[in-house]
């Protein structure tokens, strides 16, 4: 497309801090360490996980980029940068997750397929753009709209990214007219992260932000907006990115049985250790960061340093010195809380935190009761098992 281009090979990939933990390179995966996570409330873009399908675009001349908005619709329009940037501009604290996270854990159970990620597929960001609710106006759809005249039902998100998966075509996802178009549901057209314009890394010139739902609806790269009748059929919303049952393997499933994935469910990890860390015996902060989908708060965040036995109850926070109250006006709904509690540790044991969001829901004990063939939305208890030492560390 005019001033974006998506690149046959990898010779001009971005660089990249070298603190990541590269869990593929091409295309590139990666991950900050845990403990990173834990030091801000809002994630540095350095430090934010990166998702690709494929080499990353290149931006020959922002001011010929334009979003085409095409579809059921009555007046398709081409819009350029400054379009956009010319509507509200909205500050929208999101936190992005990969439904992949935690993805590891889960194959140390059973075999999934997908990229190897550990605990910090996850970030939070400040995203600047225009609502697309309000970009959504410029053609003619007026706010909570759920169909067009045109039968219009479905908001797809097409990459200039190209992908194997979809045969070298493009990324693509869609959510339903009805979120697109409710203000109340913040979705983006960002062109800025943490108050800067996005990275190559992250977007830029423009990407979606579609906040408490998977990573993967949250397109790169945006070349067009379709608004279709039904849901998108791209790869990655009709053959992948799906919860399915511990009993379907690779010659059982059958796609069709299940919806795409969208709000992803309660999570909560430990990030002031990893696995097996030695330790002093006495006092221990454990904190981490927990978070839920949808625009749910976290209601509670429980550690146990008994591998679950007994429970105490972490603080939680999003502000530092700012009281955090689930729900309320003051907190960032679509962001995830950081929590901390001092525990005093004797003796080697297994640490567990688990989440519990405003509408209860609850983390399961047992990764093994969600194994899924590909590793998706491991949300079961975090647990880090901790050896304590009495060496001069």
């Amino acid at each position: 497309m005019p001033g974006l281009t998506a690149p046959s090979d990898y010779a001009l990939e971005p660089p990249r801090h070298p603190a990541l933990q590269i869990n593929a390179k091409q295309p590139f995966n990666a991950e900050p360490p845990r403990s990173a996570l834990i030091s801000s409330y809002v994630t540095p873009v350095d430090f934010f996980y990166k998702r690709n399908h494929g080499p990353i675009p290149i931006v020959e001349d922002v001011e010929k980029y334009y979003l085409s908005i095409t579809g059921l619709i009555e007046n398709p329009k081409d819009l350029f940068m400054r379009d956009i940037m010319m509507l509200p501009k909205y500050n929208v604290v999101a936190t992005l997750q990969c439904a992949g996270n935690r993805r590891t854990a889960m194959s140390k159970s059973k075999t999934v397929k997908g990229v190897g990620w550990d605990v910090s597929a996850v970030g939070n960001a400040v995203w600047g753009g225009a609502k697309l609710a309000d970009v959504l106006e410029l053609v003619g759809i007026p706010k909570q709209t759920s169909v067009t005249k045109s039968g219009g039902k479905h908001v797809e998100f097409v990459s200039v990214d190209k992908c194997k998966e979809e045969n070298g075509g493009p990324y693509k996802a869609s959510i339903p007219l009805s979120q697109a178009t409710d203000p109340e549901a913040d979705v983006l057209l960002a062109y800025e992260m943490n108050g800067e314009l996005l990275n190559r890394d992250h977007g830029y010139p423009l990407r979606g932000i579609v906040p408490g739902v998977i990573g993967a609806r949250s397109v790169k790269w945006l070349e067009t907006i379709n608004i279709i009748a039904e849901e998108c059929q791209g790869f990655f919303m009709q053959k992948d990115y799906k919860m399915f049952p511990p009993s379907v393997n690779w010659d059982n499933i059958n796609w069709t049985t299940r919806r795409p994935l969208m709000d992803f469910p309660v999570q909560c990890v430990i990030c002031s250790l990893e696995d097996m860390n030695v330790i002093k015996p006495g006092k221990v902060k454990i904190s981490g960061y927990a978070v839920s989908g949808g625009g749910r708060g976290i209601e509670r965040v429980d550690v146990s340093i008994d591998g679950g036995k007994n429970w105490v109850e972490a603080s939680r926070y999003q502000k530092m010195g700012a009281p955090y109250v689930a729900d309320d006006i003051s907190s960032d709904k679509w962001a995830w809380v950081l929590f901390e509690v001092m525990v005093d540790i004797p003796q080697s044991t297994q640490i567990v935190a688990k989440a519990v969001d405003t509408a209860a829901n609850v983390q399961p004990e047992n990764v093994e009761t969600i194994w899924n063939l590909r590793g998706v939305l491991n949300t079961s208890w975090h647990r880090v098992n901790v050896r304590v030492g009495h060496s001069n560390m």
